[in-house]
């Protein structure tokens, strides 16, 4: 009879704490340029799939902006910084992608919320978004660092 257990903690520090494909905990000065490609592809796949998904929701006159066209044109252009972004890692589209934090503020303070959210989802949503913020600092520095870096 063959033990058929997979080993849990193994996978978790394969997929999660792997230093090269999951290198969030890794300082930008000691990155290296493959560790940088796992980061900024997953960064720009989280933002493509994202906006997506904001541009077509944000069409609906259901939200807070109501018709508002600069919502939906907005995220469908985080949409395409982000497929530039991907492909040539170019630092005028990472700054667009990491503008969108700062839109997501912007939004809440010109539109507010859904009206069905509570005070702490309110709370929480602002929260993540400026988490989101800070992790596009690194982004940036990830990309203003990316050709010094060694390439393993």
């Amino acid at each position: 009879m063959s033990n058929n257990n997979l080993d849990w903690e193994k996978l978790f520090k394969r997929y999660v704490f792997d230093d090269v494909k999951t290198p969030y905990f890794v300082p930008v000065t000691r990155m290296t340029q493959t560790q940088a490609r796992y980061e900024l592809f997953a960064y720009t796949l989280f933002m493509g799939v994202l906006f997506s998904v904001v541009g077509v929701a944000a069409m609906s006159t259901e939200l807070p902006h109501g018709g508002a066209l600069g919502v939906p044109v907005y995220a469908l252009a985080v949409v395409g910084a982000a497929l530039i972004f991907g492909t040539t890692r170019h630092p005028w589209a990472a700054s667009f992608c990491a503008s969108a934090p700062v839109a997501a503020l912007i939004y809440f303070v010109l539109y507010g919320f859904h009206p069905n959210l509570g005070t702490g989802d309110k709370v929480l949503l602002t929260v993540i978004v400026l988490l989101w913020l800070r992790y596009s600092w690194r982004v940036l520095a990830i990309v203003r660092t990316y050709p010094d870096m060694p390439p393993q």
